[in-house]
């Protein structure tokens, strides 16, 4: 994506950029790097493999930028990026751009940078003011059911959806698709390719709910957005704000909403405490969440056929399940 920005904003200029990154052949990358390039969009483990067969060198890089710089720093990352570091010219423009900032991360930051200055764009780790942002109180085991529900019946044809793990964001498309609504899963266990597909068959149409892990949170740019659903909040506060993020982009308005179960109420509390923001969970009849379902939370029920027109669960007509 970022690549394509560079040849769309750059296609007035002499630039030669070209992008590098895992999971697909190396040959056409080293083809393009042999020609030389200005602009380099590469991700760190693909920059090095090219590093390591010397395919690639980095002693004239005049500008370097980090992008969604937090997660490039933390301890995912840190060590391949100082290996970067080093191979680079001591005189240098560094530029650090992310959404949000924890103040390790800010601590961190500084020593890699010689007298920085520092720009912001809007108030540190908010969310943007277009993003309606509901929540509904629901049991662990009706998320599915709920979600399905919310989708068929407000015939919602785009959402993207948060899961906490892969095998999740597995199960949950698994399950939605047997409701009807053609779903796919996107993660870091995928290839290169699946994550392609199901990212175009998600802009295209084809695939109504693309269904994540917060590998998509960063960087996923989908023109005109409409919905984002957490099913399950993430533990780190910073990351529900590059989730929603994706929706209510360019001044568009977007909507937001987070599945809140019993045991994930301190969760929310600290999203809250972050966003400077209050998100008062709903109750939806008929879903309203067990008192006991913090310590015994219910399985998730086989999925439900025959939904409504438009696909996914029936509406319950009685109250929830003991």
């Amino acid at each position: 994506q970022v690549g394509q920005s560079v040849k769309d904003y750059g296609a007035g200029l002499r630039l030669r950029s070209a992008v590098i990154f895992g999971g697909v052949g190396i040959n056409p990358q080293i083809s393009a790097l042999a020609r030389g390039v200005d602009v380099l969009v590469a991700t760190p483990g693909r920059l090095l493999d090219h590093l390591q067969q010397g395919t690639c060198a980095l002693d004239r890089v005049e500008i370097l930028v980090l992008d969604e710089a937090d997660r490039m720093l933390d301890m995912g990352f840190i060590r391949d990026i100082r290996r970067i570091l080093a191979l680079l010219p001591k005189r240098r423009q560094t530029l650090l751009f992310s959404a949000t900032f924890s103040g390790d991360i800010r601590a961190l930051a500084a020593q890699f940078l010689h007298q920085p200055v520092e720009i912001d764009v809007a108030p540190r780790n908010s969310t943007a003011a277009q993003i309606d942002q509901v929540a509904y109180a629901v049991d662990k085991g009706r998320k599915r059911e709920l979600l399905s529900w919310l989708v068929g019946s407000n015939n919602w044809q785009q959402v993207l959806v948060f899961a906490r793990t892969k095998h999740g964001a597995n199960r949950l498309a698994e399950q939605l698709e047997a409701d009807g609504l053609k779903s796919a899963a996107i993660h870091g266990n995928k290839s290169q390719g699946a994550r392609t597909r199901a990212l175009e068959g998600f802009k295209n149409g084809s695939v109504r709910v693309l269904v994540a892990t917060d590998i998509a949170a960063r960087g996923l740019d989908i023109d005109q957005l409409p919905l984002v659903v957490n099913h399950d909040l993430p533990e780190v506060p910073a990351d529900y704000v590059h989730r929603i993020g994706r929706t209510g982009r360019a001044g568009r308005t977007g909507h937001a909403i987070s599945l809140v179960s019993p045991d994930e109420v301190d969760l929310l509390r600290n999203i809250e405490r972050l966003v400077k923001q209050r998100i008062a969970p709903q109750v939806l009849p008929g879903y309203e969440p067990s008192p006991h379902a913090v310590h015994a939370p219910p399985e998730p029920r086989p999925p439900m056929r025959g939904g409504p027109r438009h696909g996914g669960a029936r509406r319950p007509e009685r109250g929830p399940r003991r």
